[in-house]
């Protein structure tokens, strides 16, 4: 087969998950391929403007992951060069690289996150530096050990930790790179269950269980680290819930094309057997060994199918 559309594959760019995404790119130039499409890669760069010019492409597959590439900027360009693209658009892009906004926004349908708080690196003189640390101590009390800090506005576990009860946890002396707030939400134990959704509808959901605490950079992409279960072992009635809820916070925010939606089942020591959401991928891992096709795979649906489905959908907002 072929097809007379010219493809540029966005890839790479400078940020922590630059790895990652040459992972994503390299199995989706390879899959465009196979499907007989005209494929040029582009490393991502300042100079995309020119870039662009140069391959001309119709469509860019957006395989890029983090800062830059799925935080609604790129996507802007695009919109402005007016060449369809892939994924979701700037707004849900935006939202969705927000983890504190996508939780006030799901739960307008009804979508629990876990209990957080936000804390700030004090500024200015040393009184108002004293009185940031003092109301930082106070949000980790009210949110309690075990306790997960984690960055705003990174994907892929970037800067997630868990602090244990017997860890101590001062942010104004912690060396923080992630900007002056961090997200400090209570540790949940239980199942870390994950859906696909395409085209609005979920496919399904896949429990992953690391090797380590939780499912941290490490244990993403070190083969051997992490056990995947598909379908996620867990009751009919919390399968269909699952994805009812993934489904919910696909539509609210506004994602299109493919998405991930990430959650902790709270069913272990005491928890309430409740699903609270964790954060919405729009640009998920795109290698034939990421989730998205793990799960796409278990219901029929190819990785090439999945590319062609993203390419036939790649429009401009």
């Amino acid at each position: 087969m072929i097809n007379n559309k010219n493809i540029a594959v966005l890839m790479g760019g400078w940020n922590s998950e630059r790895e990652v995404s040459l992972r994503s790119g390299e199995a989706v130039f390879a899959a465009l391929n196979k499907l007989g499409y005209k494929t040029t890669k582009i490393d991502f760069s300042r100079k995309i403007f020119t870039q662009l010019q140069e391959v001309k492409p119709d469509i860019v597959f957006n395989a890029l992951h983090g800062k830059y590439g799925e935080d609604g900027r790129v996507q802007g360009v695009l919109d402005i060069l007016q060449i369809p693209y892939t994924h979701s658009g700037i707004v849900a892009s935006a939202i969705c690289m927000d983890k504190v906004l996508t939780r006030k926004i799901c739960t307008t349908v009804g979508v629990k996150s876990p209990h957080y708080e936000i804390l700030k690196k004090g500024a200015g003189n040393k009184s108002t530096v004293d009185k940031e640390d003092a109301r930082n101590k106070e949000k980790i009390f009210a949110v309690g050990k075990p306790l997960v800090i984690k960055p705003i506005s990174e994907g892929s576990s970037v800067g997630v930790e868990v602090i244990l009860p017997n860890m101590q946890f001062d942010f104004a002396k912690y060396e923080w790179k992630y900007g002056d707030e961090v997200i400090v939400e209570k540790y949940l134990a239980g199942q870390e269950i994950q859906v696909a959704v395409m085209d609005g509808k979920a496919l399904g959901a896949i429990e992953v269980r690391p090797h380590g605490l939780f499912y941290d950079y490490k244990c993403k992409y070190t083969a051997g680290m992490t056990d995947y279960i598909m379908p996620a072992e867990i009751s009919a009635e919390k399968y269909a819930e699952v994805l009812d809820l993934a489904e919910r916070c696909h539509a609210v925010v506004g994602c299109r094309g493919v998405s991930r939606i990430d959650f902790i089942l709270n069913n272990k020591d005491g928890g309430d057997d409740n699903f609270y959401l964790l954060e919405t991928n729009t640009h998920p891992g795109f290698t034939e060994t990421s989730l998205v096709p793990k799960i796409a795979k278990h219901v029929g649906i190819s990785f090439e199918e999945i590319v062609e489905f993203l390419v036939k959908n790649a429009r401009c907002e």
